[in-house]
């Protein structure tokens, strides 16, 4: 029995001097390698100006993975119909969010709030955290520019979009890749695809909830950034469509790429953490162009509801990490409007992750995973 116990201890002091070791050697390689983590987030227009959101819209709207239709055509409807008629009105939206954020987009200054907590949790470690914006300024050019000249040993790509789609994660990467190809020496490249199973991003949202009171609401809805359909049909091979998969239910080998699967999959992680039954909740879809995008659309759900007399619905908008346009205005303002106008009260929305606390500790426990 002694000897037992003898080498129970044994085993355990060597447990302890094993990790003491991998520690060591970890911190070593992260002192040694040097890193530079590139941060990507979608972009705003430097100003509600007009102008400004005429050359944001230009260039985020001809983008073939935002519209992918053939070039003729979308240059044809981008530059000729859309922008020229939308930027106006696009303008007077912006200028609402600028009066919002005091000055500035929230998207800007929670996206750099993001930046500056994860610098101050890897200083010291021979390790950059950069930002840049797909869209507009901080441009990808000039920040990638900026880490080329610094020779790292390896890149970390980690676009803050939880759920993967090609017209959000898939160009960011892409416009990265095409930059970084074109360099004489490129270094190892490691790449984030989509977190949005990862467990600091879902308890962020999670303990944000935490500050409303569930049953004071008649209704939950889980918004999401539209799409068209075609987009998560690309994700498939062959003749398969996301509508031969179960999205809704389930996430497998299939359709662990596809926006809607994984949307409908945070849905149920958060949902099941603060113990929302499925009857009370609806995973919708937002910012639609036309009838041939995902739905249930999030309008419409929000009229529904109030015409069947809810009075408040709660609304998480788990697509994006950082309050913006389509959180503050479309979902805090127009919503609340659409609810009013068929009898309803209240529509509270759920803050974004934003720089939470449990969000930067997700984020860093993807960089250090790829170090």
């Amino acid at each position: 029995m002694i000897s037992f116990l003898v080498l129970l201890q044994i085993s355990a002091n060597f447990e302890l001097s094993r990790k003491l070791i991998v520690s060591i050697l970890q911190h070593l390689n992260l002192n040694m390698k040097k890193t530079g983590v590139l941060l990507i987030q979608l972009g705003t227009p430097d100003s509600p100006k007009t102008s400004d959101v005429r050359k944001y819209l230009s260039e985020f709207l001809n983008d073939p993975r935002v519209i992918d239709i053939p070039w003729l055509a979308r240059k044809i409807l981008v530059n000729g119909i859309i922008v020229p008629f939308r930027a106006p009105k696009s303008a007077k939206i912006y200028k609402e969010l600028w009066e919002f954020g005091k000055g500035v987009s929230p998207l800007i200054t929670h996206s750099v709030n993001v930046q500056n907590k994860l610098k101050e949790i890897f200083k010291g470690q021979n390790i950059t955290i950069e930002l840049a914006m797909r869209y507009q300024s901080p441009s990808l050019d000039s920040v990638l520019e900026r880490m080329h000249k610094e020779n790292y040993d390896q890149i970390i790509i980690l676009p803050l979009f939880p759920q993967y789609a090609s017209a959000s994660s898939g160009s960011a990467i892409e416009k990265t890749m095409n930059i970084i190809r074109k360099w004489w020496v490129i270094p190892e490249i490691k790449i984030v695809s989509q977190f949005w199973d990862n467990e600091g991003y879902i308890n962020s949202i999670v303990d944000r909830a935490k500050q409303f009171n569930l049953d004071d609401y008649d209704h939950v809805l889980f918004s999401y950034h539209g799409l068209p359909e075609r987009q998560v049909d690309k994700v498939y091979e062959d003749t398969d469509l996301c509508a031969d998969q179960p999205c809704e239910t389930e996430i497998n080998e299939k359709n662990k790429f596809c926006y809607k699967a994984t949307s409908f999959a945070t849905t149920r992680l958060i949902a099941s953490k603060l113990n929302i039954p499925e009857s009370k909740y609806t995973v919708c879809f937002q910012s639609r162009l036309d009838k041939k995008w995902l739905t249930p659309f999030s309008d419409k759900i929000v009229e529904e509801q109030a015409k069947n007399g809810a009075k408040k619905l709660l609304v998480f908008s788990p697509a994006f990490v950082a309050d913006c346009l389509e959180t503050i205005i479309e979902i805090g303002s127009e919503y609340q409007e659409i609810f009013e106008e068929h009898g309803g009260e209240k529509v509270q929305l759920v803050p974004s992750s934003n720089n939470h606390p449990e969000f930067i500790s997700g984020l860093e426990k993807l960089i250090r995973e790829r170090l």
